[in-house]
């Protein structure tokens, strides 16, 4: 579906681009598309790397179980047949502090790792289990205790106090969290309660 919505944009940014004149400033805005995307790639690749190696690092020194241990009860309440033990929860538990740290780049690994071992643990291979949708939305809505990429970014801008966000996103980041939640485990539970009337 993402396909033919990509595609759509794509032909009418064409057609609407030659209408309006603007072929060439359109031509100039692939090309260093383009390059971005190159540049964001390799940036990337490096943080996958450097994380993905923080993470074994973490699981080997025991920090993935004393973090694991302190949000098991909240994980537990999300994921309630979870072992909170395993492998699984530890590397959710690894995306969650990096979320609630605000550390954005290393929250993407960590949550690939995630996904990864949660897609193990589905029985139906084809389609997103329960856990997996929940763990979307958790990461997609996470709660920031400290915003440090956002305040890395203020801080650039020439912002003399880029912390002083800090209020408004604990407010705006913990009711994303709770309303995404919410909606996500009602339309579970919906979805559930169809297929067993089929």
């Amino acid at each position: 579906m993402l396909n033919y919505i990509w595609t759509a944009m794509i032909i009418f940014s064409v057609i609407a681009a030659l209408f309006a004149g603007t072929a060439s400033e359109l031509t100039a805005g692939i090309i260093a598309s383009a390059s971005d995307a190159v540049s964001l790639c390799i940036r990337l690749t490096g943080t996958l790397c450097f994380w993905g190696g923080m993470m074994e690092i973490a699981e080997s020194s025991g920090l993935t179980g004393a973090v694991c241990k302190i949000l098991s009860p909240f994980l537990k309440m999300i994921f309630p047949k979870m072992d909170m033990k395993g492998k699984t929860s530890r590397a959710i538990s690894m995306n969650i502090t990096a979320n609630l740290l605000g550390l954005g780049n290393a929250a993407t690994p960590l949550g690939l790792e995630a996904m990864r071992r949660l897609q193990e643990e589905n029985p139906t291979k084809d389609r997103a289990s329960k856990d997996m949708i929940k763990f979307v939305v958790m990461n997609s809505a996470a709660f920031h205790l400290i915003p440090t990429t956002v305040a890395a970014m203020r801080q650039d801008y020439g912002c003399k106090n880029p912390f002083d966000i800090m209020p408004a996103s604990w407010i705006s980041s913990a009711a994303a969290l709770a309303v995404g939640l919410t909606a996500a485990i009602i339309l579970i539970k919906l979805t559930e309660g169809r297929q067993w009337k089929k």
